[in-house]
């Protein structure tokens, strides 16, 4: 195993709980799945220097306004990776194998109207990442390598687990970086599909999680796997909180509370519970930019250290 296994018990755990929910009430999921989308879009968007807010960028998911000052590739950019994520909805009902030809679509789908010509289709000169090291694959092996990874993806020779099989895809698509421009968004919509397609709710790198994310890709490009798994298995583990805190019935000990309130009941201060919120260490999830976690969870943890 990859994955840290402490953290992995973690995830395994909320999965089942959130299996034991089903069947979810249809409206529920629908407005949960929403709001994710829109952070996502905003989020995946941000990352690549989008410069729409949340709020500008749920205008124009919700409403179909258009933003004063903004150029119509940043609009385009937030609606294409909506319709990337409905298109992922609709194709893991399927419980289809991921094919070349749906890696093709998603990039088709991010660079609508932005590059036409470029849509879809595989990069046909060197490029490069910009701050890495890396060497990316060479155009004319670009076909063969991607039909390599399908085969490995479906196959799962490795036997990794759903997480560290979506980050395997994700980074295998940033490290051969097919494609002229979309690599990053195609990687993130592809990580999201493996996850889903195994039942998993959808993640979100949070654009402040920039500097974490790039890091831990570039050791994953080097030969650490480990510390990209991790990170992809911390988002997974924030979405799961989520999705099952807004799925069950709200109690006294199992709401999500800013750690600033829980710090004032025990003997932690609110700082160092952020330090082991973003080392991953106390389960928290961040919402609008603040941490938050349960009692429950300040519970278990007081427990483990006792």
């Amino acid at each position: 195993m990859i994955i840290s296994e402490k953290l992995y018990k973690r995830i395994t755990e909320r999965k089942k709980l959130l299996d034991r929910i089903r069947p979810i009430d249809k409206f529920q999921i629908e407005n949960l799945r929403k709001e994710f989308v829109i952070e996502y879009v905003f989020d995946s968007t941000s990352i690549e220097g989008n410069t729409l807010t949340l709020n500008e960028t749920r205008l124009i998911l919700e409403e179909g306004i258009t933003i004063g000052g903004k150029s119509l590739r940043e609009h385009l950019d937030v609606l294409n990776q909506k319709e990337a994520m409905d298109w992922i909805n609709e194709f893991v009902k399927f419980k289809n194998e991921i094919k070349e030809i749906d890696i093709l679509n998603l990039h088709r789908i991010t660079l609508k109207g932005i590059s036409d010509y470029w849509a879809g289709k595989y990069k046909i000169s060197q490029n490069r990442i910009v701050g890495s090291k890396l060497k990316t694959t060479l155009p004319y092996k670009v076909s063969s390598e991607i039909g390599n990874f399908i085969y490995q993806l479906n196959i799962n020779l490795v036997k990794y687990n759903p997480v560290e099989l979506a980050a395997f895809g994700h980074h295998e698509i940033a490290r051969i970086h097919p494609f002229v421009d979309g690599n990053g968004r195609v990687a993130r919509l592809l990580c999201n599909l493996i996850l889903m397609k195994d039942g998993y709710p959808p993640i979100i790198i949070k654009v402040n999680d920039r500097k974490r994310y790039f890091d831990s890709l570039e050791k994953a490009h080097f030969g650490n796997l480990k510390s990209f798994v991790d990170f992809i298995g911390l988002r997974v583990e924030e979405s799961l909180i989520r999705y099952v805190s807004a799925l069950t019935k709200t109690t006294k000990n199992n709401e999500l509370l800013p750690l600033s309130e829980l710090a004032k009941e025990i003997s932690y201060s609110q700082e160092y519970l952020s330090l082991l919120a973003r080392k991953g260490i106390l389960p928290s999830v961040k919402l609008n930019g603040v941490w938050h976690t349960s009692r429950d969870e300040i519970k278990n943890y007081i427990r483990g250290l006792k």
